[in-house]
C-alpha cells in the first residue's frame, strides 16, 4: 500500500479503512485520474497467503485473506462496472488449491473460492459490467515474484509461473486475442519452466 514509482498514476488505499470506504476512495480517485476515459483492462493480482485450520487462527487468517483477496477483487469489479470499456478485460486472481479442500489454510481457500464464484457471477448477464466484457480468474500455484524468491530461497523455481508469461497473456486478452470463455477459471501449470493453461 505504497506508491509505485514506475506507475503513471498511483491510488493508495488506507489499509485501516473498511471495505465500503476503500471502494468509495478507489472509485473517486480512479474517476479523477481517468477524466471520462475508459480502461482496456483491469488486472487484480492483489492477494497473499496465510495458513491456519479450524483449531488455530481460523478467524484471524480468514479475516486477512478476505481483505486481501475478496475486497480487492470486488473493488476491481466495481471499478470495471464504472470504468471498463465495452469488450474490456477484467482479470482476478484465484488459486488452484481452492478448487479442493484446503484444511491447512482454510481462510485462504475460502477467500479464493469466493473469488472463483465472483468471476462466474460477473460473467453472467446483468452483472453490471459493460457489454462483451471478459472476466477470468487465473489460478496459479506459485508466481515467480521477488517476494516469493525471498521467502522461499531453496524452492524449485522451475515450477513457478513467470510474470512475463502473465504479462504477455494479459496483453493478448486485452487485444481480444485467444480469449477463453467468459467466466473461465484458468489454471496455470508450470513444469520445467514451461507454463500451460488448463481451463476449469
Amino acid at each position: 500500500l505504497t506508491e509505485n514509482d514506475a506507475a503513471d498514476a498511483n491510488i493508495v488505499v488506507d489499509r485501516d479503512a473498511d471495505w465500503v470506504a476503500q471502494e468509495a476512495a478507489v472509485l473517486s480517485k480512479v474517476g479523477a485520474e481517468l477524466k471520462g476515459e475508459t480502461l482496456d483492462a483491469i488486472i487484480c493480482v492483489a492477494g497473499g497467503w496465510a495458513g491456519g485450520n479450524a483449531k488455530k487462527d481460523l478467524a484471524k487468517s480468514s479475516d486477512l485473506m478476505w481483505k486481501q483477496s475478496v475486497w480487492s477483487s470486488a473493488i476491481s469489479a466495481t471499478v470495471g462496472a464504472n470504468h471498463l470499456k465495452p469488450g474490456g478485460l477484467l482479470v482476478l486472481t484465484g488459486a488452484n488449491p481452492a478448487l479442493e479442500g484446503t484444511p491447512g489454510m482454510i481462510g485462504y481457500g475460502m477467500a479464493k473460492a469466493a473469488v472463483h464464484q465472483l468471476t462466474k457471477s460477473l460473467a453472467g448477464e446483468k452483472s453490471g459490467l459493460p457489454d462483451n466484457s471478459l472476466v477470468v480468474s487465473i489460478l496459479p500455484v506459485t508466481l515467480d515474484t521477488p517476494m516469493n524468491r525471498k521467502w522461499m530461497p531453496d524452492a524449485d523455481t522451475s515450477t513457478w509461473t513467470p510474470l512475463e508469461f502473465l504479462s504477455e497473456l494479459f496483453h493478448k486478452w486485452s487485444k481480444g486475442e485467444e480469449r477463453p470463455a467468459n467466466g473461465s477459471l484458468v489454471k496455470l501449470i508450470t513444469k520445467d519452466s514451461k507454463t500451460e493453461m488448463v481451463i476449469v
